[in-house]
């Protein structure tokens, strides 16, 4: 009797152990649903914050491309991309063939949770091109970008047969460590926007007369909506929550790596907003003598403050999560100026944000990552930062800078160019001038119609015959507010 009972109990037990299991890998997956959907949200952000920034004719223009992102990248990534990204046995790509279009792989959130990472870098590259690209070249480009060009820097950095993957113990120093896309996404993303600019050109008007001769200074198209703006700046920031945190991939055992994440995160984006702010007023001062404070350069430094603490947001201390938003924001304020030097016409300083910031944030990991908090999140042994450990760390994540540069730019440089020889890439002059809401979207985003002014004029009359007034002051007050 007492033997049928321990064998019952026993099996009671390992029941409760296969629900339990079962619950915590049902709460990972909803964490990792939510997290998701956070990051598709920033797709919104994304979408306010270019509409607000580029001129009123070319609002539908950018908003159709936004959407487009999330579509081209959707079916890039799940017909060739997610393979290629974290199919098994290859140190450059994927080679099994079980997660082509889902073919039978039923691992759907990780799909999901990816998928959202892939449309992020794509939409970086909408700001820079806007108001003069055409839309077939942006749907060719979303596509081989998430398709091919985003998935091999996936897999080189966060699949674990990758060569540069901190989760390789056979790769070379361990590998880097990139937790949440400094490198992977951003700068994918922010190179990409680089060389889309260079071989695109800039705006008519942006650094040249009428004439063709070179302006003395660069010619700024004020953003018609700081609302938008603002509004889409607001909503990235609260995606990043999604992005940073969420990329434990799991919630259960990972409380304090993404409490730490959360923390570090908040920490970076304030002190990038206030750095890039105070910078771009300092050196306003001292070249012309005035105090002004730009909204612009105070939203763009708090982008690439979280930008800059991407890579690192796992590892590093919170004090060292404000130095390098601190550092981030300099780095947004002195690349933009670079890129105006240069002539790189960007619509909304990308490249700055995610190419520049990517890069700080991957170097800066390699310096301030905690040896507690990077074995804590990666559960291994790993090394730490310069200010801690040894430079080994560093030197992986330098190399890892120039890979994603030299691949995607090596790629994209002959891809852009065939587009552009065969008069895929930009829009007409004269369509650019009219803006690509009239030219290809069968009219503006705004209806800004007035009034008919003798429909005003009938109106002002029956209201002072109603009143007993004089008609033709009221005539006079209504046209004028009219």
């Amino acid at each position: 009797m007492s033997d049928n009972s321990n064998n019952d109990s026993l099996l009671t037990l390992a029941e409760l152990i296969s629900e339990l299991t079962s619950f915590y890998g049902d709460v990972n997956k909803f964490y990792s649903l939510v997290c998701g959907a956070m990051i598709f949200f920033m797709q919104c952000g994304f979408a306010m914050l270019c509409a607000g920034s580029i001129r009123q004719k070319n609002v539908k223009n950018i908003m159709l491309k936004n959407i487009l992102d999330a579509c081209g990248g959707a079916i890039g990534f799940w017909a060739i991309g997610y393979a290629l990204a974290y199919g098994a046995d290859g140190k450059f790509v994927g080679v099994t063939g079980d997660k082509y279009f889902l073919n039978g792989d039923e691992d759907y959130i990780t799909f999901f949770f990816q998928f959202t990472f892939a449309a992020t870098a794509a939409t970086i590259v909408a700001g820079t091109v806007a108001e003069r690209c055409k839309m077939v070249a942006y749907l060719c480009y979303s596509l081989f970008l998430t398709g091919f060009v985003y998935p091999v820097v996936v897999h080189a950095i966060w699949n674990g047969d990758g060569f540069l993957a901190a989760s390789n113990e056979d790769a070379f120093f361990r590998g880097m460590i990139d937790f949440a896309g400094s490198g992977v996404v951003h700068m994918t993303g922010g190179a990409t926007a680089l060389v889309a600019a260079i071989i695109l050109g800039p705006r008519i008007g942006r650094f040249h007369d009428e004439h063709g001769n070179p302006l003395d200074k660069p010619h700024s198209f004020p953003p018609h909506s700081v609302a938008l703006q603002v509004l889409g700046t607001f909503i990235l920031w609260f995606g990043w929550y999604g992005f940073n945190p969420g990329s434990t991939l799991s919630l259960v055992g990972y409380g304090d790596v993404l409490a730490l994440c959360a923390v570090t995160t908040t920490l970076s984006a304030a002190a990038g907003a206030v750095s890039a702010l105070f910078t771009d007023t300092l050196l306003g001062y001292l070249a012309e003598g005035e105090t002004e404070y730009d909204l612009s350069m105070c939203m763009n430094g708090c982008l690439g403050g979280l930008v800059g603490i991407t890579a690192g947001c796992s590892v590093v201390e919170p004090w060292a999560a404000a130095v390098i938003g601190l550092i981030a924001g300099v780095v947004y304020t002195m690349s933009s100026r670079l890129l105006q030097i240069l002539r790189i016409d960007d619509a909304v300083d990308a490249i700055p944000v995610h190419l520049f910031n990517g890069a700080w944030g991957c170097i800066a990991t390699g310096l301030f990552a905690s040896p507690r908090h990077v074995a804590n999140a990666y559960s291994v042994d790993h090394n730490a930062g310069l200010f801690y450990d040894n430079a080994k760390l560093l030197v992986m994540e330098l190399f890892g800078v120039l890979f994603i540069l030299t691949w995607t730019m090596g790629v994209m440089t002959p891809f852009f160019y065939i587009l552009n020889i065969f008069g895929m890439f930009r829009v007409d002059p004269l369509e650019e001038h009219v803006g690509l809401d009239i030219s290809h979207h069968r009219g503006s985003a705004y209806n800004l119609e007035l009034p008919d002014p003798r429909k005003v004029e009938e109106l002002a009359e029956k209201r002072a015959i109603a009143h007993g007034k004089n008609a033709s002051s009221s005539s006079a007050v209504m046209n004028t507010a009219a």
